[in-house]
C-alpha cells in the first residue's frame, strides 16, 4: 500500500503524542493548581490535544486510507457506500 506525504506526517505525530503521555516534565514537582496537581492538568489538556488530532485524522480520511477503505465510491465520488480494495461495494 503507497502513503500519501499527508498520511506520512501522522506516524510522527501520534509517536510525540505517545512519547509524552507521562509528564516527563512534570516528574518531582508538587505544585498545586486549581486544588489538583499539576500534572493532572497535564494529562487533561494532553487528552484534549489527543482528541483534537485524532478527530483531525479521522476528518483527513487518513484513517480510511490506513484501513485500506475509502469513504467516497472511486467511480463516482458520491460517497454512497464504502469500497474495500478488491472494489466491492458494500
Amino acid at each position: 500500500m503507497t502513503r500519501s506525504r499527508s498520511d506520512l506526517v501522522w506516524i510522527p505525530t501520534f509517536a510525540i503524542l505517545v512519547a509524552f503521555a507521562v509528564p516527563w516534565p512534570l516528574w518531582g514537582v508538587d505544585r498545586v493548581v486549581a486544588g489538583l496537581p499539576v500534572w493532572i492538568w497535564w494529562h487533561v489538556a494532553w487528552l484534549g490535544l489527543c482528541a483534537a488530532l485524532f478527530a483531525l485524522f479521522v476528518r483527513s480520511g487518513a484513517w480510511e486510507r490506513g484501513m485500506g477503505r475509502w469513504a467516497a465510491d472511486p467511480v463516482d465520488g458520491t460517497g454512497n457506500g464504502v469500497v474495500d480494495r478488491g472494489g466491492d461495494r458494500r
